[in-house]
């Protein structure tokens, strides 16, 4: 077994109180599998993720972030998941300038019925850190997510 087989990314997902957190709770009382690496922060709106908190978790371990909220018209706070998606985009492109992947951060949108696709999501996100590797910023003892 190499060093690359023992990687297990750490990610923390963001996720919307109303559309992808209870889509985390469908996944879970449909027994659905997904990735034990990924760490959930719920958030009322998806509209309150700003920016540093995205940089933030990479600075201080994740090698991995994502943002997760209701499906695009359907924000119960109007605009607030159309806000992030701008958050994430510009995290992004300041991650790109920095030389570090811009895939670390996402943004996923869902519905509170959509629990296989939020078990998906954990997956896909899971496989894709894996396969860019540790965080370039990643400290030697990172700090528990």
């Amino acid at each position: 077994m190499t060093a690359d087989n023992l990687f297990e990314p750490q990610i923390l997902a963001f996720c919307c109180k109303y559309c992808a957190y209870a889509a985390g709770d469908l996944a879970g009382s449909m027994r659905l599998t997904y990735p034990a690496n990924v760490k959930i922060i719920q958030v009322p709106c998806t509209g309150r993720v700003d920016m540093s908190h995205l940089l933030k978790a990479i600075e201080n371990g994740a090698d991995g972030v994502y943002v997760a909220g209701c499906l695009e018209g359907e924000c119960h706070f109007l605009e607030g998941n159309l806000k992030a998606r701008k958050r994430v985009a510009a995290v992004r492109k300041l991650l790109a300038e920095a030389g570090i992947e811009p895939e670390r951060v996402q943004m996923f949108n869902l519905s509170s019925a959509m629990g296989p696709r939020f078990a998906e999501i954990a997956t896909d996100m899971t496989e894709t850190i894996r396969r860019l590797g540790p965080s370039p910023v990643r400290r030697r003892d990172p700090i528990a997510l």
